[in-house]
């Protein structure tokens, strides 16, 4: 596997900064996977999580949607305002992050998928549906109130932790119900024993200390993880990669 720290300069001539992996060995163009984070930004697990996906096959890049001048409360702020409107520049900095996978002579553009947690699933749910990506795999994220804003998604994987906050389980039910009625090949998944942010493996404070105790019980459960992971990688293979 071989990891790049790359630059993306965007229209209005500012930078940023993005993690790209690929996969060893692809004899032919790789399928590749968009990588959305949480709140938290860019960590060493999301590095973990994009390796996963190398291993596999996969080539990855992780957009720093937070890589703008100021403080990072403020970037954070923006990114939630965008993903609720629908709108924004973290829109145009994930379009610019697929773009360039789409350049790469070892990614295979015709296969790009999406995958995003908390915050990032919100945004892999709404991408799903404008065209670009063949899989669309949201962790854990918000879903329109409106069926409208779904219809033409991609085939969608999502996943979602019962013991998480109650407007998010309902999100992740609403999610259901709304690519049933259109239609869309998808698996929704809820975990028993699990919360919020179950597939991240962050750490700090906040992370550790506190959000394992708030009403979203947000914390790594390694048996609703892997067992995503095994989903991810069959819904991929088939609807991906074509072998359905």
């Amino acid at each position: 596997m071989k990891q790049e720290t790359i630059a993306l300069k965007r229209r209005d001539g500012s930078v940023m900064r993005a993690e790209l992996f690929l996969p060893d060995s692809v004899a032919h163009p790789a399928p590749a996977v968009v990588i959305i984070f949480d709140v938290f930004g860019m960590t060493a697990d999301l590095n973990r999580i994009a390796k996963r996906f190398a291993e596999n096959g996969y080539a990855a890049i992780i957009p720093n949607l937070y890589d703008h001048p100021g403080l990072k409360f403020l970037c954070v702020v923006s990114a939630v305002r965008s993903s609720m409107r629908g709108s924004g520049r973290e829109f145009e900095d994930i379009d610019l992050a697929r773009g360039y996978l789409t350049g790469r002579a070892e990614v295979d553009a015709q296969r790009i998928a999406i995958t995003g947690f908390c915050l990032g699933g919100g945004f892999a749910i709404l991408l799903a549906a404008r065209g670009g990506y063949k899989v669309s795999a949201p962790f854990y994220g918000e879903v329109p109130k409106e069926i409208e804003a779904l219809r033409g998604s991609c085939p969608v994987i999502a996943s979602y932790g019962e013991r998480d906050a109650p407007r998010l389980v309902e999100a992740g039910k609403r999610l259901e119900s709304f690519l049933t009625t259109l239609q869309i090949p998808h698996d929704v998944k809820f975990y028993a024993q699990a919360g919020h942010s179950f597939m991240n493996r962050n750490t700090g404070f906040l992370a550790e200390r506190v959000s394992p105790h708030l009403p979203m019980h947000a914390r790594y459960d390694h048996e609703s993880s892997e067992d995503s992971w095994r989903r991810i990688f069959a819904f991929f293979e088939q609807h991906l990669n074509g072998a359905g």
